[in-house]
């Protein structure tokens, strides 16, 4: 028996006809990572970004809510359109359209114009998440927790050597050749659009949206949703500002910040999987619960500690912290297994973004007027509000 959704209020969860394969899930990894590549290219570009455009803090954080809009809360209306066509294409163009729009960051004259790449490149980004992670665990019965996070994985390593990846390309070619980055995104869309076979259509899927499933289990799917959004509160507020936060305040080069931030999001990455697997075992509940109390005093020693203890706390509390990102969207597909792209979008992006769009520039808006050092430390408190909400999963 699956532990993740070890509830009575889940509904018994039907193996499809249809099964995702070891060679899909290998190359839907592959996607995740070249997406989540790209995804962190505005935090890693933006210390340079705001020196070269005069940027403010208060501008900065606008960037990072408008790219959160645009790759994350979009994401449910994507989750919509791929439940209704059968289409692999928002999987297979997604890597080249995130590619080539985020990569151009660098070569952006004006603050408008950063935001129409932002918006642009994001909605690559946006349409890739719901139709992969809804085939990821299609027709999987055992173990769903381990796909999942096997896939997650791969993003998120995706997005942690996002920060080294556009380190090295402006050292190497140039700031002003930063474009040349889009190359593996490019790549990837031509290996998913010759290797990726179309998703066998379930018997279930029908042409309409059916909200009935959703309004069955409404209360946990709300539960769930508020806490991936108190977790996502800190994960992406750290993921842009820590590499503005270790140049400004600690007096690091901007690559030795974005090595620090690779290496925290690194540590989310084997996180999620340790979570997925975790999961499997003792319940998506539980996992939950320890993620957010147990990130909490490993991020305060970031703030409070120094040297390797303080940078070793930040990886032990990125990795604690993100436990929780496989469970939540399995747990979600489970409870509404006719509606997984739209439940997996509204877990993985909705949720995300939601909180990225109100706390990024909410976070540099406060820290125009007191610190980033300030503003960060106050936000390592809040998953223990998602802890209080965990309690009253099923």
């Amino acid at each position: 028996m699956n532990s993740v959704s070890s509830t009575a209020a889940v509904p018994a969860l039907a193996a499809p006809a249809v099964r995702t394969t070891a060679y899909a899930l290998a190359l839907l990894s592959a996607g995740h990572f070249a997406i989540d590549l790209y995804a962190a290219a505005l935090a890693a570009l933006q210390p340079r970004l705001v020196d070269n455009l005069h940027l403010s803090l208060t501008q900065a954080g606008i960037l990072g809510g408008l790219l959160i809009t645009s790759s994350s809360v979009a994401q449910p209306l994507y989750g919509y359109l791929s439940d209704r066509f059968h289409t692999r294409m928002f999987t297979v163009l997604a890597p080249a359209v995130a590619g080539i729009f985020l990569s151009a960051l660098s070569i952006a004259p004006s603050f408008g114009w950063l935001l129409v790449l932002v918006v642009l490149g994001g909605a690559g980004v946006a349409s890739f998440h719901p139709q992969a992670s809804a085939r990821v665990t299609q027709g999987v019965a055992a173990s769903r927790g381990t796909w999942m996070a096997l896939f997650i994985s791969a993003g998120t390593l995706g997005m942690a050597f996002g920060p080294t990846f556009f380190s090295w390309i402006p050292a190497w070619l140039g700031l002003e050749r930063t474009y040349w980055a889009a190359v593996p995104g490019v790549l990837c869309t031509i290996l998913l659009w010759a290797a990726l076979p179309e998703a066998p259509a379930l018997e279930s899927r029908g042409k309409r949206f059916d909200i009935t499933p959703l309004k069955a289990v409404w209360k946990p799917l709300t539960i769930l949703y508020f806490c991936v959004f108190i977790r996502s509160i800190v994960q992406v507020s750290y993921a842009q500002f820590i590499p503005l936060y270790l140049h400004r305040e600690r007096g690091l080069s901007v690559s030795h910040a974005n090595y620090i931030l690779s290496a925290y999001l690194a540590f989310g990455a084997i996180g999620g999987f340790a979570g997925g697997r975790l999961a499997d075992r003792i319940g998506g509940r539980r996992v939950i619960m320890v993620s957010m109390v147990g990130a909490v005093p490993f991020l305060l020693l970031f703030f409070q500690g120094s040297g390797m203890l303080s940078y070793l706390g930040l990886m032990l509390g990125g990795l604690t912290l993100l436990f929780t990102i496989p469970v939540n969207v399995v747990m979600a597909q489970e409870l509404a297994p006719g509606q997984t792209g739209t439940v997996s979008a509204l877990m993985m992006g909705f949720a995300w973004g939601m909180s990225g769009l109100v706390f990024i520039p909410l976070t540099g808006w406060a820290s125009d007027y007191f610190s980033l050092h300030t503003v960060l430390a106050a936000l390592a408190v809040v998953p223990l509000f998602g802890f209080e909400l965990a309690r009253r999963l099923p």
